[in-house]
């Protein structure tokens, strides 16, 4: 049996991290969150680098997933009064089986903005929903998550970051 010498296992490994490129298909913790370009149901074409020096969350969520729909109200609440610190948060659908007539109404009570249509290296996580994305204001992917958080986790992410410097 050859031994492989280590330096030459981790190199590649080594090279993602020193390029700050993410080694996984989705964007990963510690990494540079991949470019995106979303169309919201107001038909707004954001992307990331418009969101420079911004807080980004991205949440992944079905109309069929109950733990999403759980989470919602506590992101419209956090959404809602830290928008003015520099947050910005989008809600992924995931899929297309509601008309998106009734998609627009749950758009319209939110205060965050939802969109059905995303590009770029994002989805959800093991296909898993919910499925959310912190991304900081230097544009450092800092948590992503698969699974709905709790008003405590949620704010535990997201206060430190609001509170660095833009």
């Amino acid at each position: 049996m050859k031994i492989i010498p280590a330096r030459l296992l981790f190199a590649p490994l080594a090279a993602l991290l020193l390029l700050g490129a993410s080694p996984g298909k989705t964007p990963t913790p510690g990494f540079a969150a991949p470019a995106f370009t979303l169309t919201t149901f107001d038909k707004r074409k954001v992307t990331l680098a418009e969101m420079k020096g911004k807080v980004v969350v991205i949440n992944y969520w079905a109309t069929w997933c109950a733990p999403c729909k759980a989470e919602m109200p506590m992101m419209h609440r956090y959404f809602k009064a830290n928008q003015a610190r520099g947050l910005e948060m989008f809600g992924v659908t995931t899929e297309d089986s509601v008309p998106k007539a009734q998609l627009k109404k749950v758009s319209d009570v939110l205060s965050y903005p939802l969109s059905n249509r995303m590009t770029g290296n994002y989805g959800s996580i093991d296909n898993a929903v919910p499925s959310t994305y912190i991304i900081d204001r230097k544009g450092i992917v800092r948590h992503a998550k698969k699974g709905a958080y709790t008003d405590r986790e949620f704010k535990a992410a997201l206060d430190p970051l609001l509170a660095e410097a833009p």
